[in-house]
């Protein structure tokens, strides 16, 4: 039997690591090399970067996936070190040699592990830098949401560890994830800082580690510090090793690095010019020779096996942890301690030399046991008992059923925004299968983005239950606030960044936990921008979430420039993994948000639908993004051509006739306008019409793939606008309008070679009135009507000059 993660390893075990350390950082300095050689022979290109920054972590990722690790534990990899890690995989039987062939080649394992790239088992992809340690920390919380719901209780609970640069520690979002976790009781979280002291540019400030300790117990954090190896431990003990400890403890950073790049002479001459005195300190150093010297002295606990396996074995709690593992960027390669190593290559003369120290013969540098000491079959033996490797580690979990439609009561006039807090509440009345599964968060703005009835009737998320004060002390309000393990809504505070890789987290829920979620994140739409960099890490992940972002646009007209939105619409276009929408209506919003609850459930491998040529079957997550305007409702029959075409991207509220001179096409809280304009000219251009779109993304994306099908040769391919816009006359002409950037509907012209007025907002907005502020920016029934005079020929709009 294998050891477990918890007893002290023996000789023989000690021994078998030993030298699958060494394999895996020859492997993986090896893959790079391959890959820099390719390339450099293909395109005339050298990409460095990983060797120097993957060595420092080889040790440290030996000790915890040959031996520290559970199935049930997941691990955000440094994105540099991705190279060691799929050496890892690959001595375990999970890559193949193929795509470490191939790394950062077509298809290849990825240059940072990629959850939706590379084939294998990535458990978060670490791409973005500090991203996906800051992951790690809030499926921690997803887990514990899970359990206490009495979900997975079948699953022993799992560790999420993050392995981190020092470096990346740099990045704010970590520490708005700090703040979060301790306000939400993190549990079962390790962070493994790779403490090297050198940066992408630099080497770091001294006394860092002190901060980051002082940081981290200051939020609830055990702190443990892994500094001297075994080798230095025992010399420490000898006489004159405390003077030893000592200098060591105050060598500034940067003359520890070149003193690691210059070796055993350098280290000698250096210690005995400035602590040598003929006497204790000088025999410790001069029993030893030089090679033995640059061991001793480059003997970190974060290079040292053992003192990794007896930290890790006396974690006893579920308290999070910060490791500093004292480490050197480059250890055990040629360029290691040298300032300039991150992006440094070894030369080929390096490589043999490497080569030649590993024992590998030419032409088996990718054999798995090639150059090691142990018997293949023992080494196999030994990986087949390796307990992270048990079984499959990604889980799936059954689709929940999703009602055809659901209910609300639609006012005469009412905003989306106020529909959409409408809807969850008729949601949360009930007990279906969606209605348990939905959780919801938001950045401190829960009330004004109309999630306060649905957290009424859910409550609040804490792993303790927490009474109302307000409730208790008989104080009249609106909302009830009490938490308890079963509530449905996690209040984040004001941190945008946070509340995207949350939903990333929960809509990974299915996958790590191996029970599904359906997260609705609500925000303001401006701040979206906030948190980008997080939301496309999120889509990246492919994780499965509904975002409501509300209000938006210059309609929020007396918040003035700082809470109005331009571009998110452009972002709902252009981004990934995110289909977004923008209804006007509350009906159409409740068709959209029936399809988004199954649509982020679906991950069926499959071509386009050659309906409406998206790939509505590999599924992905929503973005609504809605108004506080009041708009009057249109009260109509949801028929099922209305709601596909609504989901598809747009419909004709009026038709246009076969003489059509004029579309006016719309989104969102326009529609007003758009309804005037097209009613003020249709005595003067003939046969007006009306296009309603709900998604210029949805539009956008089944037309340039239908564009693709047909240049693949499947003449027959036609999207859903080109349908709509199929008998449109040539001569007619387009206005476009939305409160968004005119760039998101101008396209709709290239569709079938129409004019196209694009109407929007392209620049900051102010306070002001809604009407103040449309006629200011454009985007009023005036200048709907402007702009159609101006691109189609007759007379001339009698009722232009009527208008204010």
């Amino acid at each position: 039997m294998a050891a477990t993660a918890k007893t002290k390893p023996s000789a023989d075990e000690l021994a078998i690591l030993g030298e699958l350390e060494k394999k895996v950082l020859w492997l993986a300095s090896w893959t790079i090399h391959h890959a820099n050689h390719l390339r450099e022979n293909v395109d005339g290109v050298k990409v460095g970067g990983h060797q120097a920054s993957s060595a420092s972590l080889a040790t440290i990722m030996t000790a915890l996936y040959f031996r520290a690790l559970r199935p049930q534990d997941r691990v955000a990899v440094k994105p540099h070190a991705s190279p060691i890690y799929h050496a890892i995989q690959y001595l375990l039987g999970r890559q193949s040699r193929q795509k470490l062939e191939d790394f950062r080649g077509y298809k290849g394992a990825q240059s940072y592990p990629s959850r939706s790239k590379d084939t294998h088992d990535v458990d978060f992809s670490t791409g973005s830098v500090g991203l996906g340690v800051a992951q790690t920390l809030f499926s921690s919380l997803v887990q514990d949401y899970v359990r206490a719901h009495g979900w997975g209780l079948q699953q022993p609970e799992g560790r999420m560890i993050a392995l981190v640069g020092d470096a990346e520690l740099d990045e704010g979002n970590i520490f708005e994830a700090i703040l979060e976790g301790w306000k939400q009781g993190l549990r079962h979280c390790w962070w493994i800082i790779d403490y090297n002291r050198q940066s992408l540019d630099a080497v770091i400030r001294e006394g860092l580690w002190a901060r980051y300790e002082a940081l981290f117990k200051a939020f609830g954090w055990d702190v443990v510090i892994l500094k001297y190896g075994a080798l230095l431990q025992q010399a420490f003990r000898e006489r004159g090793g405390e003077r030893l400890r000592q200098w060591i403890d105050n060598c500034p950073n940067q003359l520890y690095s070149a003193l690691v790049f210059q070796g055993g002479a350098a280290w000698r001459k250096r210690l005995l010019d400035e602590i040598g005195d003929q006497g204790d300190v000088t025999r410790l150093i001069a029993a030893r020779s030089d090679e033995e010297l640059a061991r001793l002295m480059t003997n970190l606990a974060g290079h040292d096996l053992p003192s990794l396996f007896e930290a890790f074995a006396k974690v006893d709690h579920d308290r999070p942890i910060c490791f500093i593992c004292y480490t050197i960027k480059g250890f055990g390669l040629p360029f290691a301690g040298h300032k300039d190593n991150h992006a440094g290559l070894m030369t080929p003369a390096q490589t043999e030399s490497l080569r030649a120290a590993m024992n590998i013969r030419p032409g088996h540098e990718w054999d798995k046991f090639e150059g090691l000491r142990i018997a293949p079959a023992e080494l196999e033996r030994f990986l087949d008992r390796v307990p992270f490797a048990a079984g499959a580690r990604r889980h799936e979990a059954a689709r929940i059923e999703v009602p055809a439609e659901l209910p609300v009561t639609v006012q005469p006039v009412m905003s989306t925004q106020a529909g959409f807090g409408a809807l969850l509440n008729e949601l949360g009345r009930g007990k279906s299968a969606i209605a348990e599964r939905v959780v919801t968060a938001s950045p401190d703005v829960t009330v004004s983005t109309n999630l306060g009835a649905w957290v009424n009737r859910r409550g609040l998320f804490a792993r303790e239950k927490m009474a109302d004060t307000f409730k208790s002390e008989r104080i009249p309000s609106t909302f009830n606030w009490d938490f308890s393990p079963k509530g449905q809504h996690i209040e984040l505070g004001i941190a945008e960044m946070n509340l995207f890789i949350l939903l990333s987290a929960l809509g990974l829920s299915h996958a790590i936990n191996g029970e599904r979620l359906i997260p609705i994140g609500t925000l303001y739409d401006p701040f979206i921008q906030r948190g980008l960099d997080a939301l496309n890490y999120a889509c990246y992940q492919e994780a499965r979430f509904i975002l409501v972002a509300t209000p938006s646009g210059i309609t929020l007209a007396p918040e003035g420039g700082a809470h109005q939105s331009i571009a998110t619409p452009l972002i709902g276009l252009a981004q990934d993994g995110l289909a977004a929408f923008e209804p006007a209506f509350v009906d159409e919003l409740a068709a959209i948000l029936a399809f988004a609850f199954d649509y982020i459930q679906r991950d069926a491998e499959g071509e386009a639908s050659e309906r409406n040529w998206l790939r509505d079957e590999t599924g992905g997550s929503v973005y609504l993004r809605l108004s506080t305007r009041p708009i009057e409702q249109i009260k109509r029959a949801m028929t099922g051509e209305l709601r596909q075409a609504i989901v598809d991207g747009a419909y004709w509220q009026r038709p246009p006739g076969p003489n059509c001179q004029v579309v006016v096409a719309y989104t969102g809280a326009v529609v007003p306008e758009a309804i005037q304009a097209v009613g003020l000219m249709a005595e003067d251009r003939r046969d007006v019409g009306l296009l309603a779109v709900t998604s210029a993304d949805r539009l956008n994306a089944g037309w340039t793939a239908a564009q693709r099908a047909r240049e693949r040769g499947l003449v027959h391919a036609r999207s859903h606008i080109e349908k709509l816009m199929a008998d449109v006359p040539s001569h007619c002409g387009i206005v476009t309008v939305l409160d968004g950037h005119p760039a998101t509907l101008a396209w709709l012209g290239a569709v079938h070679g129409h004019r196209v007025r694009a109407l929007g907002v392209e620049h900051f907005g102010q306070t002001g009135s809604i009407p103040d502020l449309y006629r200011h920016y454009g985007i009023d029934a005036n200048a709907i009507v402007a702009a159609a005079a101006a691109l189609t020929p007759g007379r001339p709009i009698r009722h232009l000059k009527a208008l204010p």
